[in-house]
């Protein structure tokens, strides 16, 4: 019996792409924060102290975050369009904290349905996120 050649029917590169990692959200969620402190200390730099530290822990839970995925951050930060800073002071951080406790919330619900490898990891970025609104205050 000789054996088949030439067919291509089992070798086929048909499979479907995978659907992104569901903690891909995470990652842009991350960089939005960034984003939104960096502006806010740009327009108020009397808070910049302050929030230029909470801007590197999301930098930080991003990076982590695109390594666990397997992407790759950009090298510039992108420029998101609501990441506008308040007029005043007082607003600025008032809009800060609606963004973590937002923030805080898709990483509990996402650590909810993580798999325990990613457990921790997002555990820890919802515990910083609501320390964050309390450094806000």
């Amino acid at each position: 019996m000789a054996p088949l050649t030439g067919c291509d029917l089992f070798d086929r590169d048909d499979e479907p792409t995978p659907p992104p990692d569901p903690l891909r959200s995470m990652v842009d969620e991350s960089l939005s924060l960034v984003a939104a402190y960096r502006a806010s200390a740009a327009a108020h730099p009397d808070l910049a102290d302050r929030l230029n530290p909470i801007a590197e822990t999301h930098t930080a839970h991003a990076t982590e975050l695109a390594r666990v995925v397997g992407i790759t951050l950009p090298s510039a930060p992108a420029v998101d369009p609501s990441a506008t800073a308040a007029t005043e002071p007082a607003g600025a951080l008032a809009d800060l904290r609606a963004r973590e406790k937002a923030a805080q919330q898709s990483a509990t619900a996402a650590c909810a349905a993580a798999p325990a490898a990613r457990a921790a990891l997002l555990g820890s970025i919802a515990a910083a996120r609501a320390t964050h609104q309390e450094a806000l205050k």
